[in-house]
């Protein structure tokens, strides 16, 4: 995979396709392969003429991964984004971004609103201003010598994928200590460029779509049918909703 550098961590890449560029920033303890190209986001993007670029974030798939929570912030995430941005010369993309990955397109999309043509908020929802809730439980998980009495559902569930993915558990479990920093309700109002919001109908993880993207000038709100949190990323009504929304905000501005 292609490497670049952001904040003295060496971060890998993919990209694909050729038109519009769209960046897809991942959840937590998944990977660019893992949640956007196993799922065929990549193909479906390509297909529908766009760039898609997958980032492996910090602590995550073929990036480095330190063991220290203050890397993992989602203002600092937000810059290796727009690091890579930099990167391939690109002035202005999309940003598609699920759970872990939607906060971090929220505070890049806040932060660097010239750089953002619009962002996609999956697997998304109230919390982004809520935080998580069972984020020390998911941290115990991690660490806990073995799945033997690891009760917590979530926990569990974050566990399993961690070592279905061959994780790095004491990097996910720093960079899940910080990554959940809530954002200020006031900085969500400042977020001026276009926002889908999608989340599962059966998605407890998230919060709900429709007050976020009440929350932002310019959103709007998506609910997935009959998908929770984890089974919703691949799900063909949200990428029908997703490239819709592309469409639209591509026709309304210039990218590059």
């Amino acid at each position: 995979m292609p490497t670049f550098q952001s904040d003295g961590l060496t971060l890998a890449y993919e990209a694909a396709g050729n038109g519009p560029p769209v960046l897809c920033i991942h959840g937590f303890a998944s990977s660019g392969q893992v949640n956007w190209i196993d799922t065929g986001w990549v193909e479906t993007l390509v297909g529908a003429g766009y760039t898609a670029i997958t980032l492996d974030n910090r602590g995550h798939g073929g990036s480095e991964k330190p063991y220290d929570p203050e890397r993992y912030h989602p203002q600092s995430m937000a810059e290796d984004a727009v690091a890579l941005l930099d990167h391939l010369g690109i002035t202005r993309a999309a940003l598609l971004g699920y759970s872990m990955g939607a906060r971090i397109a929220a505070f890049a999309a806040y932060a660097h609103e010239d750089r953002v043509a619009c962002a996609i908020f999956g697997g998304m929802g109230l919390n982004l201003i809520n935080g998580l809730s069972d984020g020390n439980d998911i941290i115990a998980g991690l660490r806990a010598p073995s799945l033997d009495g690891l009760t917590h559902p979530t926990a569990r569930q974050f566990r399993i994928f961690a070592e279905h993915t061959g994780a790095d558990r004491e990097a996910l479990a720093a960079c899940m200590e910080t990554s959940r920093d809530p954002m200020a309700r006031a900085d969500v109002r400042r977020i001026e460029v276009p926002v889908l919001v999608a989340v599962g109908e059966a998605d407890v993880m998230a919060g709900a779509p429709e007050p976020l993207a009440e929350l932002l000038p310019h959103g709007e709100a998506f609910v997935i049918p009959k998908r929770d949190h984890m089974r919703a990323t691949g799900d063909k009504a949200f990428k029908a909703a997703a490239l819709a929304f592309l469409s639209k905000t591509f026709a309304a501005h210039s990218v590059s």
